[in-house]
């Protein structure tokens, strides 16, 4: 008998609205285990919405979001804080913790109000702090950090919460492109035991790390599965607006993309006359 597929995240007739207007409609995907998503597209798709549907920042209806098979209305914030960590999108971090404490506290669905911090606690956060390059930072004031090091500590502590899913919005806009390279290939390494669901605007990044990428639109899903399915000339015109060359990345043969500029294009026939 053949094994049923695992899934850690099954999304069922997802609509959301802020008010009168409806930014989610109808979003209906399965996540597998252990791999990694990214979700693409242009700004006000409902790529945010959707990851926040996901943690539970926002409270989908009943039914439409299952985490291990289980509806995420059901869990309490706790007990759904060990199946899933989020680093959101733009957080604010003006107030007096040390990085450390900040990672310190992706722990705490895992201590009591009485309890402090075991070995192994210290453990986990010491590793992810190394992973993420920002156990030197461990003492400074989080509020004293630059965007890009504030970010790596969020995500530092997402990997303490020690989950199975990671949700993440955005994780590289405030990074560097070595930081980027290094933090991507740092959540693909972990990608063997846990599933990675992220927002990315890096079309070529999303190709290069992703097993499966989602292409939303008008709160919609356009086009999911392997780079090679969705990131297409013809997805890349119709959801974007934008002609570009397609080309193999020649390190891994996944799809790149270059950008035609309609000013240079204007500039070329101009010349020509």
């Amino acid at each position: 008998m053949t094994k049923p597929k695992a899934y850690s995240v099954q999304v069922q007739n997802l609509d959301y609205s802020y008010e009168d207007k409806k930014i989610l409609q109808d979003i209906n995907i399965n996540f597998k285990e252990n791999k990694f998503y990214s979700i693409i597209g242009p700004n006000g798709s409902g790529k945010t919405t959707f990851i926040k549907n996901l943690s539970k920042i926002l409270e989908p209806k009943k039914n439409s979001i299952l985490i291990e098979d289980k509806d995420i209305i059901s869990y309490k914030n706790k007990e759904l804080a060990k199946k899933v960590s989020t680093v959101p999108q733009n957080t604010i971090l003006d107030f007096d913790f040390s990085a450390l404490d900040i990672v310190l506290m992706g722990r705490s669905p895992y201590i009591s109000r009485l309890q402090s911090e075991n070995d192994k606690d210290m453990e986990l956060v010491k590793n992810a702090m190394e992973m993420t390059n920002t156990w030197q930072l461990r003492e400074k004031n989080i509020s004293s950090l630059s965007g890009g090091e504030q970010q790596r500590v969020l995500i530092a502590r997402a990997l303490a919460q020690d989950t199975k899913i990671i949700l993440l919005d955005e994780p590289i806009s405030h990074l560097d492109l070595y930081h980027q390279v290094e933090l991507l290939d740092t959540i693909k390494f972990l990608n063997r035991d846990i599933t990675i669901i992220t927002v990315l605007h890096d079309l070529n990044l999303a190709a290069q790390y992703s097993d499966e990428i989602l292409l939303m639109s008008k709160g919609r899903i356009i086009s999911q599965g392997s780079p090679e399915e969705v990131i297409t000339k013809k997805n890349i015109k119709e959801v974007y607006n934008m002609d570009v060359h397609l080309l193999k990345n020649p390190s891994n043969g996944r799809p790149h993309i270059i950008p035609i500029s309609k000013s240079l294009e204007n500039k070329k026939e101009l010349y020509a006359t």
